[in-house]
């Protein structure tokens, strides 16, 4: 069984080169024709055998593959730290809109933040492996965040690690204003990009974040 799940787990590991790949094109098309780079950082992973095993029994599924597949849809995950809120927005966007990615499910924290202060754009996708017996459609879970946003949840995790969940109630409170501090750097970055830039990145029209896009965002999560 664990052979079959590390051969399970190569597809999730191609899915995120795919899309990895799909980022890199982005950032240096942004950075080569815009002048603007609303990529600050990325990161990626692939739980491994252990981890899924685990997360499996937690949610009593079935040892099998196709329970997995279905079970559990982040195996696969990328996260996307941007400089700017309208950035994050912009990217995934952008990664979601082509043809080969399939949007499964869209969960926006930022319009509507987590009661803990959580923040963040997440979207399951499924994109197409080709593999030597064929294409194999696999999710890939993706996280877009502010720089702020993903300062605070990196601290959040290793306080909660840190007390094994257990957190006590004065730590919670403060972790909570701090994520409105943070929530509201995010938003005076954003008025004086804006101030300097107007609401489109440097020196190039195109630019221009379209409220529709915006509107489908925060009315689909």
């Amino acid at each position: 069984m664990r052979d079959e799940l590390r051969r399970f787990l190569m597809e999730y590991q191609f899915a995120v080169d795919e899309m990895l790949t799909k980022v890199a094109i982005l950032r240096d098309e942004f950075v080569y024709l815009h002048r603007h780079n609303p990529i600050e950082h990325v990161n990626s992973r692939v739980k491994s055998v252990d981890s899924l095993l685990n997360k499996a029994a937690r949610r009593q599924l079935p040892v099998d593959l196709p329970s997995i597949r279905e079970g559990i849809t982040d195996i696969a995950g990328i996260r996307i730290t941007c400089a700017f809120t309208s950035d994050a927005y912009r990217v995934l966007d952008s990664l979601t809109s082509q043809r080969d990615v399939q949007v499964l499910t869209i969960k926006d924290y930022i319009a509507n933040p987590k009661p803990n202060g959580y923040r963040s754009l997440h979207a399951v996708v499924s994109v197409p492996v080709f593999l030597s017996t064929g294409p194999v459609d696999v999710t890939v879970e993706l996280q877009l965040r502010t720089v702020a946003m993903d300062f605070w949840a990196s601290a959040e995790h290793k306080i909660f690690y840190k007390f094994a969940g257990r957190v006590p109630a004065g730590l919670v409170d403060e972790l909570a204003e701090a994520a409105a501090i943070a929530a509201d750097l995010d938003r005076r970055m954003e008025e004086l990009h804006i101030e300097v830039h107007g609401t489109t990145g440097p020196d190039d029209p195109d630019l221009e974040i379209d409220d529709a896009v915006l509107g489908y965002f925060l009315n689909n999560r």
